[in-house]
C-alpha cells in the first residue's frame, strides 16, 4: 500500500502511518529531484523541538537539498545552527530546504556546484566564511548509486564518477573546512548499511561506503589530538530522490520491505542522529558509525 502525498514537513506520528511501500516510479537522472517524488519525503518532525544544541554554530551540508541532507539542515536550524547546503544542480528542492530553515530564523546559503571537483570544495569555504565567518560543523552526504547485475557492466567512467562524488568528494571538503577547524568543531559523514552487508547490484556503491567507514575512523584518530571528532551515519533503506533516480519502477515498489520493520525510513528519522553527533552531547564519541537501519543487524 501508500499514501497520497504528505505536505510538505508533515509528519504522522504514527509508525503504522508511515507508507510502508511506494508506487513504481522513477527519474532518469541522479541524484534526483524530491519535489517530483509520490510521497514526498517526510523531512521533518514538527514535534522535534530544539533545545539550542547548536546554537551560534555554522554547518555545511552537501546534498542538502533533500533527503537526508535536507532532514538534517531543518533538524540543525531548530537547534540554532545556520546552515549552507551544498547541490548540483536540484534548484527547486534547494530552494524549499532554504525557505523552510529561513522559517525557522536561521540563515541559510544554498551553493551549487560540482562537488568532484576539489576546486569546487574551495568555493564553497570560501563562500561560507564572507557570509558566516566561520564553519563548526561539516556533513559530507553527497553520493550517487547506479545498479548493474554484473560487475562487468561498470564502466570505467561509471567507477570514477561514483568514487569520485562518494567519496573524493569528502576528502576535498575536508582538506578544505580543516584550516578553519577549531578544537570542537566536528566532521560527519554518511556511509551505509551497504558498507557492512553489501549489495549485490551496487558493488561500486557499496565500495565506497566502505571507504566512508575507513576514512572516518582513520581520520577521527589523525585529529583526535586537535580536539575535531569525526564520526559517520550508516543509514539502511531511507526515501530520498536518489532511491528513484537509480533503481527501477518495480524495485521503487518494494523498497524497504526487507528490513526487519518491513518499511523504508523516512528522512526525518535520521536527523537527530545528525544533531547528536554535532553537539556536545557526544563529546566523547569519535571515530564511530551509528546504524539508523530499521532493525538491520550488522557487524561493525
Amino acid at each position: 500500500m501508500y499514501y497520497p502525498v504528505y505536505p510538505n514537513y508533515a509528519y504522522r506520528t504514527k509508525c503504522e502511518e508511515t507508507p510502508v511501500s511506494f508506487p513504481p516510479q522513477h527519474q532518469d537522472r541522479q541524484p534526483g529531484l524530491e519535489y517530483l517524488m509520490v510521497p514526498q519525503p517526510i523531512s521533518e518532525n514538527p514535534s522535534y523541538t530544539g533545545a539550542n544544541k547548536l546554537r551560534g554554530k555554522v554547518a555545511i551540508v552537501t546534498g542538502g537539498d533533500s533527503g537526508i541532507g535536507r532532514a538534517t539542515a531543518i533538524a540543525f536550524a531548530k537547534e540554532g545552527a545556520d546552515v549552507v547546503i551544498v547541490y548540483l544542480y536540484e534548484h527547486v528542492d534547494a530552494e524549499a530546504t532554504r525557505s523552510r530553515v529561513e522559517q525557522l530564523g536561521q540563515r541559510c546559503l544554498a551553493l551549487a556546484c560540482d562537488l568532484q571537483d576539489p576546486r569546487a570544495s574551495t568555493y564553497v569555504v570560501e563562500q561560507t566564511l564572507a557570509h558566516f565567518g566561520k564553519i563548526d560543523v561539516l556533513v559530507n552526504n553527497c553520493g550517487v548509486q547506479y545498479p548493474q547485475d554484473s560487475i562487468l557492466d561498470i564502466s570505467n567512467e561509471q567507477l570514477e564518477h561514483t568514487f569520485r562524488t562518494n567519496i573524493f568528494s569528502f576528502f576535498y571538503m575536508t582538506k578544505a573546512v580543516l584550516p578553519c577547524f577549531r578544537p570542537g568543531c566536528t566532521i560527519i559523514n554518511t556511509a551505509s548499511v551497504t558498507a557492512y552487508q553489501g549489495e549485490k547490484t551496487l558493488i561500486d556503491y557499496s565500495s565506497t561506503k566502505g571507504a566512508i567507514v575507513s576514512f572516518t575512523r582513520s581520520l577521527s584518530l589523525n585529529l583526535v589530538g586537535q580536539g575535531i571528532r569525526v564520526n559517520a551515519v550508516a543509514p539502511g533503506p531511507i526515501w530520498t530522490p536518489l532511491i528513484v533516480s537509480s533503481f527501477s519502477a518495480e524495485r521503487v515498489s518494494e523498497f524497504g520491505t526487507e528490513t526487519p520493520m518491513k518499511r523504508a525510513g523516512q528522512p526525518f528519522e535520521l536527523a537527530p542522529t545528525y544533531v547528536y553527533l554535532a553537539s556536545d552531547d557526544s563529546g566523547y564519541v569519535t571515530g564511530q558509525v551509528l546504524h539508523v537501519n530499521g532493525g538491520t543487524m550488522v557487524e561493525s
